[in-house]
């Protein structure tokens, strides 16, 4: 494991220690749990459709402009 240190200002370090003691957890669980949630874990095998799959259908018009000809007139001219 890999340590880290950083600066934080003291009314933050009272607030983590409170979330520490209330959860009965050492400070330094706490703030690796709030990094785990904080920072998205990268996909390295993740598709473009993957990354855009929350966008799919938000769009409104024809589902497919190849089917139609009057879509594609005046392309390619």
């Amino acid at each position: 494991m890999t340590t880290l240190t950083c600066k934080i200002p003291d009314e933050l370090d009272a607030r983590l220690e409170a979330l520490a003691r209330q959860a009965k957890l050492p400070k330094g669980k706490v703030v690796r749990k709030v990094l785990e949630r904080a920072v998205p874990k990268l996909s390295r095998n993740g598709t473009a459709f993957n990354l855009v799959a929350g966008l799919c259908g938000s769009l409104s018009g024809p589902s497919d402009l190849a089917t139609n000809p009057r879509y594609l007139e005046g392309l390619g001219e």
